[in-house]
């Protein structure tokens, strides 16, 4: 089996432990070659976490010369600028999340992938949800009818400290956790015609930045609702992705950790008037699992062994969809 060699540039994204986790559990896909990091402040808070502090650290060039495929996973605001460098370098590359700069790098960085027959992979983590999965294989199967409501929530309580974070980005929670939810709704209805956002600031403990998000992505028939709070009391548990459509309602609730997923179809729910649903069995995906699949999807891609599942131009729809909501970044 062919090993990729990987390395990571930036440890400053809040989810490059992770991603570097996931690629040591799998030492027969992956020979990791080291990581880059050149602020300082990052090497004090996090060069010693486990999965960095036995790896070389090297710098950019190294880890682009060394490396088949590299993880972008710094600053939030510099991932589209390193991960051009990636692919100028000939490398493949998995971009944390959301794209930043404008649209326009965002789609040159696409482009020049796409010539070089590169993968792309964006860190879109709930693609590999299994109860996301699950629900898309109903949809894609027609077991829902015709789609015409998505409700989708990703809250959470943060810390002071957090939202001052988000205070850096156009749209704060929008931009951070209501891609993750843009990215699900535009894999099932496509770009929308309309989009109708309300970003708001809580001013929860002096802090002003877009902390409480709503937007309305409108369709021909259709409507997707997706809620973001930082404020939220038990947010993680309130988390939510609700498709409805002409013969069936699908709920997840919460969406990992611990997931829950109910159906209501047109035989089962017999009365209009009633709660009526069932309770689907489906795997949960354990906190230090939450990248494994895809891990291991990125390397299949590279290899050839499968397509990868989201193309250029549906990475550039999310993107773009993105924009319309929170202003470009």
């Amino acid at each position: 089996m062919k090993k990729i060699k990987i390395g990571q540039i930036g440890i400053g994204h809040n989810h490059g432990e992770g991603k570097m986790l996931a690629v040591q559990k799998f030492p027969e896909l992956f020979e990791v070659i080291g990581y880059a990091e050149e602020n300082e402040e990052w090497v004090k808070k996090r060069g010693n976490l486990p999965c960095y502090k036995d790896l070389p650290r090297l710098s950019v060039e190294e880890i682009l010369e060394k490396s088949d495929a590299i993880l972008a996973e710094c600053d939030v605001w510099d991932l589209t600028k390193i991960a051009q460098k990636c692919v100028d370098a000939g490398k493949h590359v998995h971009i944390d999340k959301p794209a930043s700069g404008t649209l326009a790098e965002f789609e040159a960085l696409l482009n020049r992938a796409k010539e070089k027959k590169l993968t792309v992979q964006m860190g879109y983590m709930y693609r590999y949800n299994f109860a996301i999965q699950k629900l898309m294989g109903m949809i894609n199967s027609g077991e829902l009818g015709e789609i015409y409501q998505i409700d989708a929530e990703m809250s959470t309580y943060h810390p002071k400290e957090y939202r001052q974070w988000l205070g850096h980005f156009k749209g704060g929670s929008m931009y951070i956790f209501g891609s993750h939810l843009i990215d699900l709704v535009v894999s099932i209805l496509g770009e929308p015609e309309k989009v109708h956002p309300f970003i708001k600031q809580t001013g929860f403990e002096g802090v002003y930045s877009d902390d409480n998000c709503f937007a309305v992505l409108e369709y021909d028939k259709a409507i997707a609702r997706i809620t973001n709070l930082s404020v939220e009391v038990n947010g993680w548990g309130m988390r939510r992705f609700a498709v409805m459509g002409s013969k069936g309602t699908v709920e997840i609730k919460p969406i990992e950790l611990d997931v829950e997923m109910y159906k209501s179809t047109t035989d089962i729910a017999a009365n209009s008037y009633q709660a009526m649903h069932e309770k689907i069995d489906v795997q949960d995906v354990p906190a230090l699992s939450r990248y494994d699949e895809m891990m291991k999807d990125f390397y299949k891609s590279m290899i050839g062994e499968k397509a990868n599942p989201y193309s250029y131009e549906h990475e550039l729809a999310v993107q773009r969809t993105l924009c319309r909501v929170v202003g470009e970044n």
